[in-house]
């Protein structure tokens, strides 16, 4: 390809409202225009990358012995009635109808389409294990998409799903599907670690996500991981050995009795109020899950991790209750009370769950439902709650101790590029999907699930591999391996030595771009770094000596080279990928 005739237009500056480093450098190199809110082209050079994304993720997939195949991106709503999540699976779901007036949605994602699909096709045991993918863009309406291809609205993704007749089978694929993910992403020339997580909308009882470990501000979740032993979790999923509550020795409470507290809103200001520690202060908090007003219950110095309580309830929906909503609550169960001062008592009728932190707290101090007063010295016994359930709704904290080896826990940030779900019979039971045995009697199918983001890995790529200067692409994914730049393209020496290594890179196969432009060598090797082109020929003066200059843009290192020494090296760097 020529320069000058690549559709491709670099920005002297950074998109004003990227926030991350993908984002950044994928728009002012000409890879991506934004088109609305959360909604990108792809240019040539990402369309490239992309492609070689999907490839790999081919190759391995079929390696692994899964069979590719293509869902339709627009879905009835009857199936998403027949899975049930037609009515909760909540506002990303992009509902239409058409000139009929039937509805249906854009696909998010497509459990309940291939679930039909192996309904029709797939009827004996004989026919089972099978595993289905397809590589298709998915609509997610985001309330805040942001992050550029890390967290928009459409995306293009691989998503695959197994049918096996039971557990073992399904751990069988499961391990298999992990392994081929492994490779997949080391060949994208990601670093990887495979972290417990939540299933979240799509369900199912196990499930690991595929974490790209960063630095940067793109990873949008926090990964808890133990350096002596293998135990890796995603934020919403983690667990640590239960901390104990410090309280230096002191007996703060003689009696349990009410007690004036003014002016104390915060945890901070009612521990330095009392001249105790925070850990003999529970914490009540109001939620809205699924509409409906929960309480969570926690020792004071520990944090409530959402996803973990909403999973404890069985929601699929949450947010923390405004001060409004929790003025309302109070109005309604006859309390005066505002946030600082609520409590569990007298709050029974409506969902009460507790951390395990709190199980043990004895003689602490609580709200009550009464601005400017808690009750000191309580039990959980005085606090007239019927039944207490305790779940781990905690969120871990940096330095708490491994669950598996006891050492302590590290945190960094990650980017999900991919994901493995056991659904067991969560679609294939409701939908009626079944198989029959040997014995001619039927079976849901055991099922799991198995996505890849191919533009998010793309974009995690770009997080993982850059400097200030541009992007510097793995090899397996780069647009093109090789940019060829003549200093001067008036030189008829440079130009011809460069139009021959042009010449001979590609009838060896090499993905080559000779710069041809009229420009400047500083804009040219300008464009050449931030566009992120593995490797760099200069043809300048000193091929009057013989000689080009060869750079490889991921060390930086320069060397000198006759034009044949380098298009032989370039050629068996190439082939060895």
């Amino acid at each position: 390809m020529k320069m000058s005739k690549l559709f491709v237009q670099t920005l002297r500056e950074f998109p004003a409202d990227a926030e991350v480093v993908s984002h950044k450098m994928l728009a002012r190199a000409g890879y991506i225009r934004k088109l609305t809110s959360g909604v990108y082209n792809y240019l040539p050079l990402m369309w490239r990358v992309l492609k070689k994304v999907e490839n790999i993720v081919r190759e391995e997939m079929d390696n692994a012995g899964a069979q590719e195949l293509l869902m339709p991106f627009v879905q009835p709503k009857e199936l998403w009635e027949e899975s049930g999540r037609w009515d909760v699976y909540g506002r990303e779901l992009m509902r239409l109808k058409d000139r009929h007036d039937r509805e249906m949605c854009l696909g998010p994602t497509h459990e309940e389409i291939i679930t039909s699909v192996a309904r029709d096709g797939l009827k004996s045991y004989k026919q089972l294990p099978v595993n289905l993918y397809q590589i298709q863009s998915k609509f997610r309406d985001e309330v805040r998409p942001r992050y550029g291809l890390l967290r928009g609205r459409e995306f293009i993704m691989k998503d695959a799903y197994s049918f096996d007749i039971d557990e073992a089978g399904l751990d069988k694929e499961y391990e298999n599907m992990a392994k081929a993910y492994k490779r997949i992403f080391e060949r994208c020339g990601l670093d990887t670690k495979m972290v417990q997580s939540d299933s979240g909308a799509i369900g199912g009882s196990v499930s690991h996500e595929f974490m790209v470990i960063t630095d940067t501000d793109a990873g949008e979740n926090d990964v808890f991981y133990c350096k002596d032993c293998d135990y890796s979790a995603n934020s919403n999923h983690a667990v640590s050995k239960l901390p104990e509550a410090v309280v230096d020795g002191k007996d703060y409470f003689s009696e349990t009795k009410v007690i004036d507290t003014p002016d104390t809103h915060s945890i901070e200001e009612l521990s330095k109020f009392l001249n105790i520690p925070d850990t003999l202060i529970l914490k009540s908090l109001v939620y809205i899950v699924d509409k409906k007003p929960v309480m969570a219950l926690i020792r004071a110095d520990k944090a409530v991790e959402e996803t973990k309580l909403m999973n404890a309830l069985g929601g699929i929906d949450i947010r923390i209750a405004s001060s409004a909503e929790i003025a309302e609550l109070m109005a309604e169960k006859g309390f005066d009370a505002v946030p600082g001062f609520i409590g569990p008592k007298g709050m029974s009728d409506i969902a009460i769950i507790a951390d395990e932190t709190v199980r043990d707290m004895k003689n602490f101090v609580v709200g009550i439902n009464v601005t400017d007063k808690h009750l000191v010295g309580a039990n959980l016994c005085d606090l007239g709650i019927p039944e207490i359930k305790y779940e781990d709704i905690r969120l871990v904290q940096r330095g708490e101790l491994c669950p598996d080896c006891g050492k302590p826990l590290f945190v960094t940030k990650g980017i999900e590029v991919g994901n493995i779900f056991k659904l067991g019979t969560k679609y294939s039971k409701p939908m009626n999907a079944v198989y029959t045995d040997i014995n001619g009697k039927t079976h849901p199918y055991v099922m799991g699930c198995y996505g890849i983001g191919i533009s998010r890995t793309a974009a995690a790529a770009v997080e993982a591999h850059y400097d200030e200067h541009g992007i510097k692409w793995p090899l397996a994914i780069a647009p093109y391996h090789v940019i060829i730049v003549p200093v001067n393209i008036k030189d008829e020496l440079q130009m011809k030595v460069a139009n021959q290594m042009y010449e001979d890179l590609k009838a060896a196969g090499v993905e080559v771009v000779l710069d041809d432009r009229d420009e400047r060598a500083g804009v040219k090797f300008k464009d050449a770094d931030l566009i992120g082109f593995p490797f760099r020929v200069t043809v300048g003066k000193t091929i009057n000596d013989g000689f080009v200059e060869y750079k490889t843009r991921e060390t930086g290192e320069q060397e000198k080279y006759t034009p044949e020494q380098a298009t032989e090296k370039l050629i068996n760097i190439i082939k060895a990928v």
